[in-house]
């Protein structure tokens, strides 16, 4: 074999493209029927999707034994499965998710009355109303009933089949009101939040573990029958590694258009699916219906540095050394020293005080830098920069 073949054919199993996202190859994983003999403590399957009875999964998990089979029964539905589970009566006491409405529909009246609050990365704006941050806003405004609402075995059973001990808990309500139209179908953080220029500069091994750093659920806050725009899902669709950037494509959309399955849901159930699932929020067509989920995004324990770094007080002491080796240091020099320095990445921000400007995501640290350098900032002007953007990050 040539040389020139060989570079190609790794160069193409490393580096994935939008153009090479073939919809054949994504239809033979997207369409496989799910099997409910291969799920012993599922209830039933519909339209694909696996359906449990909470208190089952709960007696289930009482001794070692049968924990470790649930777990390791949800942690393949999420992977190799279907993508996506229900568990149906996850909250037997309602009165825990009402009181927690109470709190959520005063958090929103409180935007309106202040003209803050923020929008949503794939709906537009003013389709629905969404609280950033709900978990610390919610455990501040009543730790008790955030005790009783976080104590769910149910979220922690899931939680801790796909990601394992020691997770991260965030969470956002997003209230669809009638007549709020549906998202567009997307892939979820991290590699979902990116376009596809950035998306294609991650090697093949990362948009497979993109999907295993985080888990998505939805709390449902009120009974949500078909009308009120449940969240359309594409079962299976998580297996397409190229999935990233697939969604880009037109014929992808198309597909999951026309493909897509929703189920409706009662208040106190929970959803859970694999954040590289297709999956989009629904149109809300009901009169009267204000759809409420509170959508959790668990965190693998694992996303961190082994270091704490002040990068901010960093980059403040490296800005004039760059303003004074340009000429010495090429334009590529210069970008790897910022990378080194600064934070590169937006996330994890105040999604309230610091929204995405332009794209899904917020600047970075080092994209600030990178307009200083450009622009020929002060030093006093860039560390003022530095500061307030991180002050915005702040809860």
């Amino acid at each position: 074999m040539k040389t020139d073949n060989l570079q190609k054919l790794r160069a193409d199993r490393v580096w994935l493209t939008e153009d090479a996202c073939d919809l054949g190859d994504f239809r033979d994983l997207a369409e496989k029927t799910t099997l409910l003999a291969d799920y012993p403590n599922a209830d039933s399957v519909e339209k694909n999707v696996l359906i449990y009875d909470s208190r089952k999964v709960v007696a289930a998990i009482a001794d070692p034994e049968g924990r470790r089979a649930v777990l390791a029964e949800i942690c393949e539905a999420f992977g190799e499965g279907p993508g996506v589970v229900v568990f149906k009566g996850a909250y037997e006491n309602t009165s825990i998710i009402d009181r927690a409405s109470k709190i959520f529909d005063e958090i929103i009246e409180e935007q309106h009355r202040s003209s803050t609050g923020g929008g949503d990365h794939f709906a537009k704006p003013g389709a629905n109303d969404r609280i950033w941050n709900s978990l610390e806003k919610h455990c501040l405004a009543d730790p008790e009933n955030f005790a009783r609402y976080y104590a769910n075995p149910i979220i922690a059973i899931a939680s801790e089949a796909w990601l394992g001990p020691s997770y991260q808990m965030t969470a956002q309500v997003n209230r669809v009101n009638p007549g709020g139209a549906a998202q567009s179908a997307h892939r979820d953080y991290h590699l979902g939040f990116q376009s596809s220029k950035v998306i294609e500069q991650f090697p093949a091994h990362v948009h497979k573990l993109s999907p295993v750093l985080t888990l998505q659920g939805a709390v449902a806050h009120c009974d949500m029958p078909l009308e009120s725009g449940p969240t359309l899902f594409l079962p299976h669709s998580q297996t397409y590694v190229s999935g990233y950037l697939a969604l880009k494509r037109q014929e992808f959309k198309d597909y999951f258009d026309k493909h897509h399955i929703q189920l409706p849901l009662q208040k106190g159930d929970l959803v859970f699916f694999n954040p590289a699932l297709f999956h989009a929020a629904g149109t809300n067509r009901s009169a009267d219906i204000k759809r409420v989920a509170n959508l959790l995004q668990v965190s693998s324990a694992f996303g961190r540095a082994m270091e704490t770094v002040n990068r901010e007080r960093m980059s403040a002491k490296l800005f004039p050394a760059l303003k004074k080796l340009k000429g010495q240091l090429s334009e590529t020099d210069i970008v790897n020293a910022v990378a080194s320095c600064a934070e590169g990445y937006s996330f994890p921000t105040n999604l309230d005080r610091d929204p995405p400007v332009g794209g899904l995501a917020p600047k970075t640290q080092a994209q600030l830098m990178h307009e200083a350098l450009k622009e020929g900032w002060s030093d006093e002007a860039f560390a003022k920069a530095l500061a307030d953007q991180a002050e915005k990050k702040l809860t």
